[in-house]
């Protein structure tokens, strides 16, 4: 008897194969990421068209925190919203570029961190109606909106030193205190009380020789204020800004 095997055209077990070369596989990934869009609002919209300058694009090395973007100020609101770049008029912003090269001459270890630049006179509305306090009271921390301010033309800065990581050098007195220890003219006496320390005052000395070589002048009643122009000078050179 004979037996009958089909076969195909399939190889066998043992069959024998060229060798194949061995191909890499690449497993790795790119994840390109996108640059976060920023958005500008309304009202940073109405500052660039009042010709008002974003400080850090003049002066990079800058910093920014505006309080009035957070609750953390004395009215405890924030009336900003979105808007977190500090903007001042042109010539206001080269003043504070002398202020810079003058910190750096000090101690080349510090930089300028701003609180607060324009403040939009419908703004300064917000603040003056959230304040419940009598008008004698109220104009000791907020110019009346009627009156207008140096901040409402762009030509005001709140601002104090930082050290290289950003951190705020100690005032004695944080931004927006409204406590008689923040007013540079009890200064003396609150040393000799020994609520102030001799490196606080020096901090706020430093500062105001700093802000003096851009042409800013100081107030008796805030340690991180200054004013580019006086009220009536602002009043000839620039629009308020509403």
């Amino acid at each position: 008897m004979f037996l009958l095997f089909a076969c195909d055209n399939k190889g066998t077990e043992t069959d024998v194969f060229p060798p194949q070369p061995e191909v890499e596989i690449d497993t790795t990934t790119i994840i390109e990421i996108a640059e976060p869009v920023y958005i500008v609002d309304t009202l940073e919209q109405s500052l660039i068209d009042a010709g008002l300058v974003n400080v850090q694009d003049s002066i990079p090395k800058i910093l920014v925190e505006l309080r009035y973007s957070t609750t953390n100020n004395f009215m405890h609101e924030d009336v900003y919203g979105h808007l977190n770049r500090a903007y001042l008029q042109p010539d206001v912003v080269e003043s504070l570029k002398k202020c810079m090269t003058k910190l750096k001459a000090l101690d080349s270890t510090l930089t300028l961190l701003i609180y607060d630049a324009v403040r939009p006179r419908s703004v300064q509305q917000i603040m003056w109606d959230i304040l419940d306090m009598p008008i004698s009271e109220k104009t000791k921390f907020v110019a009346n909106p009627k009156n207008g301010s140096v901040h409402n033309y762009g030509a005001a800065v709140d601002i104090t030193l930082a050290d290289k990581n950003g951190i705020a050098l100690d005032m004695g007195a944080d931004y927006d205190d409204i406590r008689h220890i923040a007013y540079p003219r009890y200064e003396r006496a609150y040393l000799d009380s020994g609520m102030l320390s001799l490196e606080q005052i020096e901090n706020r000395k430093t500062l105001r020789e700093t802000m003096r070589a851009g042409g800013f002048t100081g107030i008796q009643t805030e340690w991180w204020h200054f004013n580019a122009h006086s009220r009536d000078v602002c009043r000839t050179r620039y629009a308020i800004v509403e």
